[in-house]
C-alpha cells in the first residue's frame, strides 16, 4: 500500500498535535484522515495525491459553506470552529493561484481548444481544472471562463 506526500505530511502533523496535546487541532487532521479513508473505502482505490487536493478542495467548500450559514444564524461559536478547520486543511493545500494567474491559465486554454464561445465552455473548463484543482475556486474560474467567452 503506498502512501502519498500529502497523506505523509497529514500523518505527520496529526502525531505532532498529539504530541503538542493540542485537541482543536488533532480533531481536524482526524476529520481528513477520516474523509480520505471514507473516499478510498467507498471508490476502492489507493487515494494519491491529486484526489487528496480534489477532497481536501472539497471539504473547504463545505466548511466556507456551514461557516456562512452560521454566521447568519448569529451561531458565531460554530462558525468559528468551522473556519479553524479551513485554516488547517489549507495547510496541505498548494499555495493558491492569484486572479491573473488564473486568467492566463484561461488565456492558455482558451487558445489550445480554440473556444469562441460559450458552447464550448466545457472544453475550456477541463483544460483548466487540473491545473487550478486545491489552488483555486472553481467557481471563480467558472465565472473568469463565462466572462472570456462571452
Amino acid at each position: 500500500m503506498s502512501n502519498t506526500l500529502i497523506k505523509n505530511k497529514i500523518t505527520e502533523c496529526m502525531k505532532n498535535a498529539m504530541r503538542a496535546q493540542d485537541k482543536p487541532r488533532l480533531a481536524a487532521i482526524r476529520l481528513i484522515q477520516a474523509e480520505i479513508q471514507r473516499v478510498a473505502v467507498d471508490e476502492r482505490i489507493e487515494v494519491e495525491d491529486l484526489r487528496v487536493l480534489q477532497i481536501l478542495d472539497k471539504m473547504v467548500k463545505q466548511r466556507r459553506d456551514s461557516a456562512q450559514q452560521f454566521r447568519d444564524a448569529a451561531r458565531a461559536d460554530l462558525a468559528d470552529k468551522e473556519e479553524y478547520e479551513i485554516a488547517v486543511i489549507q495547510e496541505f493545500l498548494p499555495s493558491a493561484l492569484t486572479e491573473g494567474e488564473i486568467q492566463a491559465l484561461i488565456e492558455e486554454a482558451v487558445i489550445a481548444s480554440g473556444a469562441t464561445s460559450m458552447q464550448q465552455m466545457g472544453a475550456v473548463i477541463a483544460l483548466v481544472r487540473p491545473k487550478v484543482q486545491g489552488r483555486g475556486d472553481m467557481g471563480l474560474v467558472s465565472q473568469m471562463v463565462k466572462a472570456r467567452l462571452s
